[in-house]
């Protein structure tokens, strides 16, 4: 069972989803908000292991939230529960911490999984946020090109699309369902990457591969 905070501006699906929880999945939601600032105040007072987090928000959007949260709560699991995935809102989301990124179309069967899959640290995302990720991920830092951070490094295609996702700050759970591969198995790639660039630090490695 998972102490919850729902945190959305539409009190009808907030109220919504604490039926879904609690009655479906047998969790408890301890607090419901309307923003970001009300979230904090619940989370201040009660104990949570979970927040379902919406992005538009008054006061103190989702964004704002989820920084916050990590920094503070950094064992409070954050799933992004939203109708936007534009590559901002989904970047930002997932390097700020959210270990998940649901649409509000998903369904309750998927979010009920994405909570269980929380608590055991796995992370779920949606699968217009994964082709989103797919095309951010081939695109992107064509512009930065003065520098190749892999030249010399002999890396493989795989380790490098993981390298990409790694500078955009997806933890290993995150990679391994853009990938389709278990976690041990980026565990195992993330091995010989910090051997190959002889660094064996993930905030040093995502320093070398933004530069």
């Amino acid at each position: 069972m998972a102490r919850i905070i729902l945190v959305d501006d539409e009190p009808l699906l907030t109220e919504s989803m604490e039926i879904i929880l609690t009655l479906k999945g047998g969790h408890e939601v301890v607090g419901r908000a309307e923003n970001g600032v009300d979230a904090l105040k619940i989370l201040e007072e009660h104990e949570a292991d979970m927040m379902l987090v919406d992005l538009n928000m008054p006061r103190m959007g989702g964004i704002e939230l989820i920084s916050k949260v990590h920094a503070s709560y950094p064992d409070v699991k954050i799933i992004v529960l939203t109708t936007f995935y534009d590559e901002k809102n989904i970047a930002e989301a997932i390097s700020g911490g959210a270990i998940s990124y649901l649409l509000k179309d998903s369904g309750k069967d998927a979010i009920l999984n994405a909570v269980d899959q929380a608590l055991k640290g796995q992370s779920v995302l949606d699968n217009k946020v994964m082709q989103k990720l797919t095309g951010m991920m081939s695109g992107e830092k064509v512009s930065k090109a003065s520098v190749d951070p892999y030249e010399g490094k002999d890396l493989t295609d795989r380790e490098k699309e993981i390298c990409k996702l790694i500078a955009d700050g997806c933890t290993n759970s995150q990679i391994a369902s853009i990938l389709f591969i278990s976690e041990g198995t980026v565990k195992n790639y993330m091995s010989s990457i910090y051997d190959k660039f002889d660094i064996h630090d993930r905030a040093k490695l995502v320093s070398v591969l933004n530069s």
